[in-house]
């Protein structure tokens, strides 16, 4: 045990962006015309001995690959600790600004990362680094249904995006409640729960989505600063009462009703509170992939999309799939490219960990690493440094979908199949070594 003290501080600043910022998660045309609620940045820094870390809660739907990178140096260098140190997770509203620049849905807002988002980051990361404090937390974990699975099977066979009462979703809500150790009095309150943030559907108003409603009730109640963590949402929908996964904001406050209740039950199941034991886990993740599309395919199947500059979304994704294929073979490039790494940082505060993943990711695969975990509480952030698509579990690929669309067709060399047992076993494999 590390006997050192264990500090923690904790900072919010508004990142709401102007009316008319285009917003991401559907095409990439809707301009936003109100603000229904604000969007936030909640900074957490973490310190014992001479580790540092801070873990970020940001309302918007995630961090391009090269922007989250961009955006860890720049917060590193103005508190002082490695970037590496930094975890950079989007709760993933499609209420929100463009900041992950995908390929058919839009290009990145320049002008609101560098004139709103990065300055708020900056601030919210030294203000929290400069109220550490000693603290101590608690765990409280219930059953919650507000996400349902949205692989919605048709009478055809055909995936379709809706809800599936029969498929995987992880049901459990966790609050980890962090509080000053001395005087009692709440730092933060996180809440994590795997869900996506579509229940507001393709509106024109700015808003956190049904996460927003759930944690400002908590602050309320508890009277300390709560934010939302994102976990395994890559295959888990909103469970509205319209049957869809997409609806407006009447259900939006519906279900962030339902979601509220759920997190003042796991606020009030929180354990003993101890004093945390930091620990940072870093290393590269080592995915394969899969060889190079054979050319004669690539060019076959180019000549489905007769006029390519119309296409946006999963049209425009699969079309420049081929494409970059062929243009790959015409350059003279390796025919196989043969893995995908990513620098990884997990964080450990005892018994509780958070393990960030660059991608929507799937539910059974998360908790098969919670079941498999040395670690008792280990979270699963999806969104987090970064931005892939979608990681499916393997047993889900034969069905198809949208998702499975966006995993095969969101590289030129995708990833294996088994990528997901990949995933696990390259976390696992960082989460028991020695700390570096």
């Amino acid at each position: 045990m590390n006997d050192k003290l264990f500090i923690v501080g904790a900072a919010r600043e508004d990142i709401t962006p102007v009316i008319g910022t285009l917003l991401f998660g559907y095409n990439p045309f809707t301009e936003s015309k109100s603000v229904h609620d604000p969007l936030h940045a909640t900074a957490i820094a973490f310190a014992q001995g001479d580790q540092c870390a801070i873990l970020f809660s940001v309302t918007i739907g995630g961090f391009q690959n090269e922007l989250s990178d961009e955006l860890r140096r720049t917060i590193g260098a103005e508190v002082g600790i490695p970037a590496e140190n930094i975890i950079l997770s989007a709760t993933h509203t499609h209420s929100g600004p463009n900041t992950v620049g995908m390929e058919g849905w839009g290009d990145i807002d320049r002008v609101y990362v560098d004139t709103v988002l990065r300055p708020a980051l900056c601030r919210a990361a030294k203000q929290a680094v400069d109220t550490l404090q000693p603290a101590e937390l608690a765990v409280g974990v219930v059953h919650s249904e507000i996400g349902i699975n949205r692989r919605q099977q048709m009478r055809n066979g055909a995936i379709a995006l809706g809800q599936n009462p029969r498929g995987c979703f992880d049901p459990q809500m966790t609050c980890v409640a962090i509080r000053n150790r001395d005087t009692k009095a709440g730092i933060i309150n996180l809440i994590h729960y795997g869900c996506h943030g579509t229940a507001a559907g393709l509106q024109t108003e700015i808003s956190r989505d049904w996460s927003g409603i759930m944690t400002d009730r908590l602050e309320a109640v508890s009277g300390t600063m709560t934010a939302y963590i994102n976990g395994a949402e890559g295959d888990v929908g909103p469970r509205l009462t319209n049957g869809q996964t997409t609806a407006d904001f009447r259900y939006v406050e519906e279900l962030g009703g339902y979601a509220a209740s759920d997190a003042i039950r796991a606020y009030r199941a929180l354990g003993v509170y101890t004093v945390g034991e930091l620990k940072l886990y870093h290393g590269t993740v080592h995915i394969p992939r899969k060889p190079l599309l054979p050319r004669e395919t690539a060019q076959a199947m180019l000549a489905n999309y007769p006029n390519p500059d119309a296409l946006y979304n999963l049209g425009r994704m699969e079309y420049l799939y081929f494409k970059s294929t062929l243009d790959e073979y015409d350059a003279g490039c390796p025919a196989y490219e043969h893995e995908m790494t990513f620098p990884q940082t997990i964080l450990s505060l005892g018994d509780t960990a958070f393990v960030p993943f660059p991608f929507e990711i799937f539910s059974e695969v998360t908790m098969r690493l919670q079941e498999y975990s040395p670690i008792r509480y280990t979270l699963s952030l999806s969104n987090t440094n970064g931005y892939n698509a979608y990681l499916p579990s393997e047993d889900q690929l034969v069905r198809g979908g949208y998702e499975i669309a966006c995993f095969r067709y969101n590289c030129t060399h995708p990833l294996i199949d088994s990528a997901d047992q990949v995933l696990i076993d390259e976390n696992l494999r960082l989460m028991t070594q020695e700390i570096q």
